[in-house]
């Protein structure tokens, strides 16, 4: 029996392929069709995880994904091509990075914040590289898996179009919010999306303490854990945090990866006023007053935060949405930010190098009210570097000038100018 176990894994790859290119062609769009696309789909990317882990032959390469059938242009490109050639083909797809994504009922925050996931060619090139399989946990991989394969075809598929249900779905078993009809927040699924890729892609190692620290995280003690994700999008806030009675100054790290920025006024400003408010100092009294070990009693304070740790791509969340109580509203501010030379130096401490400047690459836009609205984005193209607006299915370039939106809700900055991502994995 166990001599014809490879011979059955071949049938699953085989049934895998079916079920797979199910999810690819474009179907009907009655809702018993797509209900049995949508489970297909998730088989499909839960059986491609588990096979890995499960199959007794596996030799440490990840199960090869079934292929598109080539449309004749590509045939013909084939033929008349010199192998040399073939990944410079590749490169010029017409729908290379640029792949609508179909809207499945009030999913449009989940399309805009993948489209920015998209554009960022660090994170997508260590997906098409093939680099996260090894660092893949058996546990939690199956949201990591399925971005990696949204990720291979919203970058290299030939569709202008594509479903996300697969993605959704998985998603959808851990936070079923995320599978509900109704409206989420952009910010929100963000976080939780690069949550679960650290927790699937982590690696643990210790480091020595020291100084007195604390993150916003459970206490590490001599142990970190990095991924991709902290790599590219984690930084750090120290606080100094004086007590207004010894006037002893303790300290207070904790990490990030989006910075929620208030907005000072609700007529006009820039993303420097709102950097300004974020990080001036503040003063906790009455019930935001701290614990001083020294007084041995709850004290007035004065915290001022600055950032300790840069990170490569900071991403701003602006506070639009506001709650007081039972009063909650939206703030229409129009917000200036510019698109290229955002300086952060006045906002770190120590300054480790200098004039670390940040380019904007992906915009995340929300119209409409608190209750109700819908969201877009707006991204730099690595191959061009145009930009272009991602509305669900539709795909159009802009001017830079409209880039400039007073409906824009997530700021993603990146220090560095993207390469194109390269594949070498095979999908």
């Amino acid at each position: 029996m166990g001599e014809n176990i490879p011979l059955i894994y071949v049938f699953l790859k085989l049934l895998t392929s079916y079920y797979y290119m199910r999810y690819i062609v474009k179907l009907e769009s009655s809702a018993s069709i797509k209900g049995i696309r949508e489970e297909c789909s998730a088989c499909c990317i839960r059986f491609l995880f588990t096979a890995y882990w499960e199959d007794p032959h596996n030799s440490g390469h990840f199960l090869s994904r079934p292929t598109r059938p080539p449309s004749s242009e590509t045939v013909h490109l084939e033929h008349s091509k010199h192998s040399s050639e073939e990944s410079n083909d590749e490169t010029n797809q017409p729908y290379q990075g640029l792949t609508g994504l179909r809207n499945l009922g009030n999913t449009c925050y989940m399309n805009a914040v993948l489209q920015c996931l998209c554009s960022i060619s660090p994170l997508v090139e260590y997906f098409l590289s093939g680099k996260y399989v090894t660092a893949l946990h058996k546990e939690n991989g199956e949201v990591a898996t399925a971005f990696a394969y949204l990720m291979a075809d919203m970058w290299l598929g030939e569709f202008e179009c594509i479903s996300p249900e697969v993605f959704r779905s998985v998603i959808g078993d851990l936070c079923p919010a995320f599978t509900k009809k109704t409206q989420q927040d952009a910010q929100e699924f963000l976080i939780y999306v690069l949550n679960e890729l650290h927790e699937a892609l982590k690696k643990s190692y210790k480091r020595r303490c020291s100084g007195n620290t604390s993150t916003s995280r459970e206490d590490r003690g001599t142990v970190s854990e990095t991924s991709i994700i902290t790599q590219l999008f984690e930084g750090q806030l120290s606080y100094d945090i004086s007590c207004l009675a010894c006037q002893t100054t303790t300290d207070k790290n904790e990490v990030f990866t989006v910075l929620s920025l208030p907005i000072p006024s609700e007529s006009a400003c820039s993303l420097q006023d709102c950097l300004e408010c974020f990080f001036q100092q503040d003063t906790l009294t009455w019930n935001n007053q701290i614990h001083c070990s020294f007084c041995g009693t709850k004290q007035d304070a004065a915290v001022k935060a600055n950032i300790g740790k840069a990170p490569k791509m900071v991403i701003f969340h602006l506070k639009r949405f506001d709650y007081q109580g039972s009063y909650k509203r939206k703030l229409g501010t129009n917000i200036y930010y510019p698109l290229s030379n955002l300086d952060l130096s006045p906002y770190i401490y120590p300054l480790f190098r200098k004039n670390p400047k940040y380019n904007l690459c992906a915009v995340v836009n929300h119209f409409g009210y608190l209750d109700g609205g819908h969201y877009t984005a707006f991204c730099k193209h690595t191959l061009t570097q145009n930009w272009y607006s991602f509305d669900d299915a539709q795909v159009s370039e802009i001017p830079q000038s409209s880039v400039q939106s007073a409906a824009a809700y997530l700021l993603f900055y990146s220090c560095k100018a993207f390469s194109v991502p390269t594949k070498t994995h095979k999908y």
